[in-house]
């Protein structure tokens, strides 16, 4: 489900849920808990990276529709949680956006400091609005400090799906590389970070990364229970039940 790789002082958290890394409720648990115990670990930085050709296809949405309410609500702290332990990492992120990233897996790579994506056909994009879901406002704060206010409310309100170019072209991901490079090209740019005085470096990333922090400094703020209504609204779960019918149709 999830493979921790030691690469030296930074692990890599691979994540290993096959076919396409859906992330369910155990899934997330997992990747949270790791982010969180890796600096106690000794890790001085983190790449999260997925399978060749997908790094993750956002939240598994058949084992999710299963859950009641007071389950999900279980479910989507721990989500936030996870967007707050990458968020307000004391330790820098790399994702390693290793194919496509719809909704939940461009999620999880806005929040991480740096993003290397996969050249080639793949698509990244935060296209909840397509699937009868709205973005939470935590969520489009950290988009829109990518790719500015404007153009993060376009690529929202359309559910846009970019390709890499495209996804480069705008600063939603900082560089583009070929498929089997993008994990090597995540470590090498944290080690080039590691390799300055890393009080300083440490400090200066913190201030510069304060006002994403503190989107997730509090969690009683997070907006749990006005996503928990847009998920169980009727528009929803016809839209998500639908999809649900398409994929198993296939």
């Amino acid at each position: 489900m999830l493979d921790i790789i030691h690469h030296d002082t930074v692990h890599e958290l691979r994540l290993a849920r096959p076919p396409v890394n859906a992330l369910d409720p155990a899934l997330v648990h997992a990747l949270r808990t790791a982010v969180e115990a890796a600096p106690s670990q000794g890790a001085r930085a983190l790449v999260l990276s997925g399978a060749p050709g997908l790094f993750s296809a956002g939240l598994d949405v058949p084992t999710l529709l299963q859950l009641d309410r007071a389950a999900f609500r279980v479910f989507w702290n721990d989500f936030f949680g996870l967007c707050a332990a990458l968020a307000r990492s004391p330790i820098p992120v790399a994702a390693a956006i290793t194919g496509h990233a719809p909704a939940g897996g461009a999620v999880l790579s806005i929040m991480c400091d740096y993003r290397i994506m996969a050249r080639g056909a793949f698509k990244i994009g935060l296209n909840e609005v397509q699937v009868g879901l709205s973005v939470p406002d935590c969520i489009q704060a950290a988009l829109r400090r990518l790719v500015g206010v404007y153009r993060a409310e376009r690529l929202m309100v359309a559910g846009a799906m970019l390709d890499a170019e495209q996804a480069d072209a705008i600063g939603l991901v900082d560089e583009l590389v070929d498929t089997d490079f993008v994990v090597p090209r995540a470590l090498a740019w944290l080690g080039e970070l590691l390799k300055f005085p890393p009080n300083a470096m440490g400090e200066t990333r913190r201030l510069a990364r304060a006002d994403l922090a503190a989107v997730f400094a509090d969690p009683a703020k997070l907006p749990v229970e006005e996503f928990l209504d847009g998920w169980f609204a009727p528009e929803a779960q016809t839209v998500l039940k639908a999809l649900v019918a398409r994929l198993k149709s296939r």
